[in-house]
């Protein structure tokens, strides 16, 4: 009987953390659908929005330029030295950037703001939860989550497509100069190569993936803090998987939509 039970026993466990996932996913589907049409239900609480805004984007700046402007000098060395082996530093400047635009920047940026970001808003609703203070609007008649939660996600979709432009910006800038004045590029070829073969939807479609990205974890990020449980060690690991569940979800985004854009020659 021990033995059928152990060998029972060896395949519950996995099917019930499977099925413990496809069901927080269904939560999470089901409360990022009720959210939708309150998105567009007034009152608008644009002062929350101006705050988040403030304090998702403006306060990002400073991770969001020194990581832009070292990603972009790294890219610089390193594909020069594959480039130098075949001749062809001359090329180098279309790629590093269409690499830092499409696909460095939305993701390097979304990391970034999942880090330093989503990881507070999750412990600031989850302290919240855990503190009865979201209990304490909704019997004020206060919309918990048309005041807590719209805000944060509309800001950070706002944000992350700006931030993302700054990223490519800094992040190719940087490359330009160690390219041309540290490894000897000609800065003439460099700068030709990108306006010979450069279309205007590739940088589009970085800045339209950080808009995404936006939406995408800041809806994960409040989800989890606005469900925490479990005093302050239910805070610290809701704040855990808030930042490990958005940067997978990026990177899993960052897939499907680099695909969908090949199919769309984007």
């Amino acid at each position: 009987m021990s033995s059928i039970e152990s060998f029972f026993s060896l395949f519950s466990k996995p099917l019930f953390a499977i099925s413990n996932i496809f069901n927080s996913l269904g939560a999470f589907i089901l409360f990022s659908l009720k959210l939708i049409p309150l998105t567009f239900k007034p009152p608008y609480r644009l002062k929350e929005i101006f705050i988040q805004i403030d304090s998702i984007g403006i306060g990002s700046i400073g991770v969001i330029a020194l990581t832009g402007i070292f990603t972009g000098m790294v890219e610089a060395v390193q594909l020069y030295q594959g480039f130098h082996e075949f001749g062809a530093e001359n090329i180098m400047g279309y790629t590093i950037f269409i690499s830092i635009s499409k696909e460095l920047g939305p993701v390097f940026a979304g990391l970034m703001v999942t880090s330093r970001a989503i990881s507070a808003m999750a412990a600031e609703l989850g302290t919240m939860r855990v503190t009865e203070q979201i209990d304490a609007l909704d019997v004020l008649a206060v919309d918990s989550k048309k005041y807590l939660i719209i805000p944060r996600i509309i800001a950070t979709t706002i944000s992350l497509p700006i931030l993302v432009a700054l990223f490519d910006f800094l992040g190719n800038i940087s490359a330009y100069f160690i390219s041309t004045y540290a490894l000897g590029v000609n800065p003439t070829s460099y700068t030709q190569t990108i306006s010979q073969f450069l279309n205007y939807s590739e940088i589009f479609s970085g800045i339209l993936k950080g808009a995404i990205f936006g939406w995408m974890i800041s809806s994960i990020g409040t989800y989890i803090g606005y469900t925490a449980g479990g005093g302050a060690k239910g805070v610290g690991v809701a704040t855990t998987n808030a930042v490990v569940y958005s940067a997978i979800m990026v990177f899993v985004l960052d897939y499907f939509l680099s695909a969908l854009f090949l199919f769309l020659n984007w």
